[in-house]
């Protein structure tokens, strides 16, 4: 089969196509013949060396596509099952070997290049919202990078309960998209951020920030809060935030600051179930939009990995064997 492979850590030219023996599943695991390959912010963080993972490897943990061949100790997957998945090392292939316990089951109605990109991105949507801190209708939040993948997700969730959500975005094209997606307020990033964020709050500021964006936009974050409002820094597509004083948490009014991963919000199956349920079943209704902003062959991995990082991208990019 024909995959991506890193034989060393490094930037976007480390992506090399080319053919891999097929993967051979073991008791628990399923085979399946992706689909779509979901491309996450934590794809780049591996390769550039961010989290340690020793070379060579196949990249991706996200993905869609049909099961073909069952493993022994697997109950409740046939042959022909459409899955999904956000936790199968070496998506960035035709064959994928996933262990089922990770596996979630994709709706009728729910195409690949959607089913491959919400799960990653739509979990990540539905913790931060339902279990990191859960606003009540008239708060209001600000969620950073409006127009990407969790952005837009996150938009849709908030603005669906009343709360109010203002957003930034790099652009008037992102601009209307997050909109779209229910963004009350829309701003640019620039150093009088926290101070446009207060004036649309009277000058109390927002009940929480959720940041995936990390190091360009950290002081923003933390001056955007009212009293004793939460910082939710779940990602670093700038760069990964430096050690900062802890008595700022203080003088800034009594602040709370997470940095959540989703790992730790899908402890068990059940939990899996549920925020993936939630997500999958929304898409399927019409509830949820997903927006696949671009897709690109298997071979283009490299020039994905160079718009993402560029932050040249919209929504959710996908890869097409």
């Amino acid at each position: 089969m024909h995959a991506i492979q890193v034989s060393e850590l490094g930037g976007p030219e480390v992506l090399q196509y080319t053919e891999v023996p097929d993967p051979v599943i073991g008791p628990g695991q399923v085979l399946v013949d992706t689909e779509a390959i979901g491309i996450n912010f934590i794809d780049t963080y591996i390769r550039s060396g961010v989290y340690q993972t020793v070379p060579p490897y196949i990249p991706g943990a996200e993905g869609s596509g049909v099961v073909s061949a069952v493993g022994s100790e697997v109950t409740g997957i046939r042959v022909g099952d459409r899955i999904a998945w956000a936790a199968g090392p070496g998506s960035y292939a035709e064959k994928v070997a996933v262990d089922a316990a990770v596996a979630v089951p994709v709706p009728d109605g729910v195409e690949p290049p959607v089913a491959a990109s919400a799960l990653l991105q739509g979990m990540t949507a539905h913790y931060l919202i339902e279990s990191v801190y859960k606003p009540e209708a008239g708060e209001t939040v600000l969620v950073h990078a409006g127009s990407g993948g969790v952005g837009l997700i996150l938009t849709q969730l908030a603005a669906a309960r009343g709360v109010r959500v203002i957003t930034t975005v790099s652009t008037d094209e992102k601009e209307a998209l997050s909109r779209e997606a229910g963004a009350t307020e829309v701003l640019r990033y620039g150093e009088d951020l926290a101070d446009r964020v207060r004036a649309l709050t009277g000058g109390e500021g927002v009940a929480a920030v959720y940041d995936g964006v990390g190091k360009d936009t950290f002081d923003a974050s933390l001056a955007s809060l009212r009293i004793r409002g939460m910082l939710a820094l779940f990602g670093g597509a700038s760069g990964q935030v430096p050690p900062f004083d802890l008595q700022r948490l203080n003088s800034g009014g009594s602040l709370f600051i997470t940095r959540p991963t989703l790992v730790h919000y899908t402890r068990d199956r059940a939990e899996l179930l549920w925020r993936a349920g939630d997500i999958m079943n929304a898409i399927a209704s019409g509830a949820l939009r997903v927006r696949v902003g671009a897709t690109y062959p298997l071979a283009d991995a490299e020039r994905a990995h160079r718009d993402l990082e560029s932050r040249n991208t919209t929504g959710s990019i996908v890869l097409l064997p």
